[in-house]
């Protein structure tokens, strides 16, 4: 197709703003026209086109497998434009914007930024630890590296560091007591990171009702390393994480789940990457364990 046989450029941003933030109030926002616009816009596409792209419904759109199929080609198509466009010019614009969880960013993370910033300080970056799972939306985080087994829809995946999952606490915590099975931990003090039930869910998998627990205590994730190591509590953690303290004899796993597959991943939105982004996740690529 001729690129004169085209729609409108203003009817494909608008559709494509409609398919990335699946509603036309906040598709208008981002174009900063009314949602009324977006509407028309959209309409007078799939009447150009002959083709039904969004099923309405109030101020959402649900998208058909048609409007799914265009909507993948137009984010592709745009972003190409953008990093094009960004070669040419040298402008990168925003900061590089990176999430994590807290114990990750403390104890693997922040060690190796500062060869990265030595390599690339042109490269201005914005990191985020928490415990929530952000959306990785246009415009906000580029790069997430999430604990899991790689299944998130929509997004691109890749393995940075295979990891377990450990429960740990410190040797002056623990003592003479005999821990063999998940309930006989319910007697120590825990440890948890604020905003999750990771040590009740962990107990619940394994059968045990865990009681009311006064014992819990809720710290920032790059807190509760810490907590261990004093004899504070015992908590769940990933094996890399808490790998230097494993080592030392101080700290031990009294439980480890090893499931293939599971560990750090590296998860951007599909397409083109802006040019920090590439730089950042190769970055990354080479900070891997070698298989």
């Amino acid at each position: 197709m001729h690129w004169q046989s085209l729609p409108p450029l203003s009817a494909l941003r608008a559709f494509a703003a409609l398919a990335e933030t699946g509603s036309f109030t906040r598709a208008g926002e981002a174009l900063n026209v009314s949602h009324a616009a977006v509407s028309q816009q959209v309409r007078a596409l799939e009447e150009r086109l002959g083709v039904l792209l969004v099923v309405r419904g109030g101020a959402r759109g649900r998208l058909t497998p048609e409007g799914e199929g265009l909507a993948q080609a137009l984010a592709g198509a745009f972003a190409g434009i953008a990093q094009a466009v960004e070669e040419l010019t040298g402008a990168d614009g925003r900061p590089l914007y990176v999430t994590t969880t807290s114990a990750f960013a403390a104890n693997w993370l922040m060690p190796r930024l500062s060869e990265f910033r030595h390599l690339h300080p042109g490269v201005e970056l914005m990191l985020n630890p928490t415990s929530q799972l952000v959306a990785l939306e246009p415009g906000g985080v580029d790069v997430a590296i999430r604990f899991g087994k790689g299944n998130w829809r929509g997004l691109d995946v890749e393995l940075l560091v295979p990891t377990s999952m450990v429960l740990v606490g410190a040797v002056s915590l623990l003592a003479d007591r005999t821990i063999r099975e998940p309930r006989d931990i319910l007697g120590l003090p825990w440890l948890q990171e604020l905003g999750t039930s990771e040590m009740s869910n962990w107990l619940r998998d394994r059968g045990v009702i865990a009681p009311r627990k006064d014992s819990v205590i809720h710290l920032p994730g790059h807190l509760v390393l810490e907590g261990v190591r004093n004899g504070d509590g015992v908590s769940l953690a990933s094996r890399v994480v808490v790998e230097r303290e494993l080592a030392s004899g101080r700290v031990v796993a009294l439980f480890e789940d090893v499931e293939p597959g599971t560990g750090y991943y590296i998860v951007t939105r599909p397409g083109v990457m802006r040019r920090s982004v590439k730089t950042f996740v190769a970055w990354l690529r080479r900070q891997a364990p070698d298989p």
